[in-house]
C-alpha cells in the first residue's frame, strides 16, 4: 500500500468526511511560505500554510501539486517529507484533516497569489510568534 493511500484508509477509520493537504514550503534563506487568507472568506484573516481540499479520486501527492500551484503558482520539484496532520471542523462541518508536507519547489521568486491578500517569507522564530498563525500550523 502506498503511503498516501494509508493516510486516507486511516482518516476514513477515525471519521474523517474530508481530506487537505498542506505544503511547507522553504526558500532558499530556509524561510516558509505564509499566505493570508481574505477576510472574507472561512477564517478569514489568519496566516497559513498554502493548502486546500483533495479533489474527488485524487491522490494526496498530485492534491498537493495542484494546490500549491493554484495559490502560489508555483511547482512542485520535490515533496521531501510528511510532516504531520491535524483535525479540524470545515466551514459546512465536516470533520476534517489536513495533510501536511514539506516540499521544494522550482523557483521560489515566482509567487503569484489569487486566492489570498497576501505572502510572506517567514523564518521559524517568526512563524512561532505569527499571532495570526493557527497552533495547528505552528506544529506543522
Amino acid at each position: 500500500m502506498r503511503f498516501y493511500d494509508y493516510l486516507i484508509e486511516k482518516a476514513k477509520e477515525d471519521g474523517i468526511e474530508k481530506f487537505v493537504v498542506g505544503a511547507v514550503v522553504l526558500n532558499s534563506d530556509k524561510e516558509i511560505l505564509i499566505l493570508s487568507r481574505k477576510k472574507d472568506d472561512f477564517m478569514g484573516g489568519i496566516d497559513e500554510l498554502p493548502s486546500g481540499n483533495l479533489e474527488k479520486g485524487e491522490n494526496i501527492y498530485d492534491g498537493l501539486a495542484r494546490e500549491v500551484k493554484e495559490e502560489t503558482n508555483l511547482d512542485i520539484k520535490s515533496i521531501d517529507q510528511y510532516i504531520n496532520s491535524f483535525d479540524y471542523l470545515s466551514g459546512s462541518g465536516k470533520k476534517s484533516r489536513q495533510f501536511n508536507f514539506s516540499v521544494s519547489v522550482m523557483d521560489d521568486d515566482d509567487v503569484m497569489i489569487s486566492e489570498h491578500d497576501s505572502y510572506v517569507w517567514q523564518n521559524i522564530n517568526e512563524c512561532r510568534n505569527n499571532p495570526k498563525i493557527t497552533s495547528e500550523v505552528k506544529t506543522a
